[in-house]
């Protein structure tokens, strides 16, 4: 049986858009469903009119809330591709880029970055392949506290890091008890941060920004405001990864497609 009616699942859903531009139609609607008939079991509420006027009101609960109807899929070194191409293309074009503006200093962006594979991965692969001279400076948002959390803690099971190369694994991680630890020496390169992409971020000069399977959940008009956000953070010189599943074709944007030899990516000034 429905937790919603037709009538509490639009209310729901347009509390949520308005807080985070997340969309939830038909089509996803069990998702929204079972994260409140989740909450409900954990609650005293009496019924889901309750626990709407709480996240409401409540700014702090209305988060939390947020947090949970996330979806939090990733893992280390997601889409080879992208990383092929971000090996042999973006960072040696950004490297050349920088030494002729005498500007070594190399920003990415992990947009959505869930329990923090992504930021590790780009962390250690600009780590690998930058120059010694040249500084690493990543950030790394989501807008889930619960999965930040576990990406500052910078622990993976044995599990989690099965996509890790070997090398990789022996340089970057410290074994330990049921799974591996980050080492220092990358988790200094990495700042993590709560962002809602709803809002500007305040970041600028940004040289590499991953957005990787998070437009998915927005509608047209929120992709939009989000990608028009990136371009106002991003440097004269710089490359935009999105989901290999979503694409800028048809909106109106002056990010231009790229096509590498091992996948396609954005670039803004190029």
């Amino acid at each position: 049986m429905s937790v919603l009616t037709d009538i509490e699942f639009g209310k729901f859903k347009d509390l949520i858009y308005k807080a985070s531009g997340i969309h939830f139609t038909e089509s996803n609607r069990t998702i929204l469903e079972s994260r409140i008939r989740e909450k409900l079991r954990k609650s005293s509420f009496e019924n889901v009119n309750e626990f709407y006027d709480l996240i409401n009101r409540d700014e702090g609960e209305l988060k939390l809330f947020l947090d949970s109807i996330t979806t939090n899929l990733t893992r280390f070194f997601r889409n080879n591709a992208h990383y092929s191409a971000f090996e042999h293309h973006v960072i040696p074009d950004l490297i050349e880029y920088k030494r002729k503006t005498g500007n070594k200093v190399i920003r990415c962006w992990s947009a959505g970055c869930s329990t923090g594979e992504e930021p590790y991965t780009n962390a250690m692969v600009l780590k690998e392949f930058l120059p010694p001279d040249f500084k690493i400076e990543v950030v790394a948002s989501d807008l889930s506290l619960k999965s930040l959390m576990t990406a500052q803690e910078g622990f993976y099971s044995d599990l989690k890091v099965k996509g890790i190369p070997p090398e990789y694994l022996a340089k970057y991680f410290i074994k330990a008890t049921g799974g591996y630890k980050v080492k220092d020496e990358i988790k200094k390169l990495i700042a993590f941060d709560y962002h809602n992409l709803k809002f500007d971020s305040g970041k600028r000069n940004l040289d590499i920004v991953f957005c990787r399977n998070v437009l998915i959940y927005f509608d047209e008009a929120a992709q939009k405001n989000v990608i028009d956000r990136f371009w106002d953070a991003m440097s004269n010189h710089s490359y935009l990864f999105i989901g290999h599943s979503e694409s800028l074709f048809g909106m109106k944007t002056s990010f231009e497609f790229i096509r590498t030899e091992w996948a396609c990516l954005y670039g803004k000034n190029l």
